[in-house]
């Protein structure tokens, strides 16, 4: 059964950002697994969940999600503005 609280914020970010979105699964370790959301219109997400399956879950229980991978078709629609870009710079320093 998929996180509900995830598959709520997933519907929260496809409200904000488009009709679907791509969805990709990073494992990230111990600490899980995240979800990147990439909105139609261009917008980043991610979700963080505590295993790969259950990552696969929520993105299974959204039918507007499409699970992806970083390809060129992904890639591509990412649109990272000025305040992304400042807001990661900080996080350099």
């Amino acid at each position: 059964m998929a996180d509900k609280k995830a598959v709520k914020q997933a519907s929260e970010f496809l409200t904000a950002h488009g009709k679907t979105a791509r969805a990709v699964i990073e494992p990230i370790g111990r600490a899980g697994a995240r979800i990147v959301l990439v909105g139609e219109d261009g917008a980043m997400g991610d979700l963080v969940l505590p295993t790969v399956e259950a990552a696969s879950e929520v993105v299974a229980a959204v039918p507007e999600l499409v699970e992806a991978e970083w390809d060129r078709e992904t890639t591509s629609q990412i649109k990272i503005g000025s305040p992304h870009r400042k807001k990661m710079a900080r996080m350099q320093r």
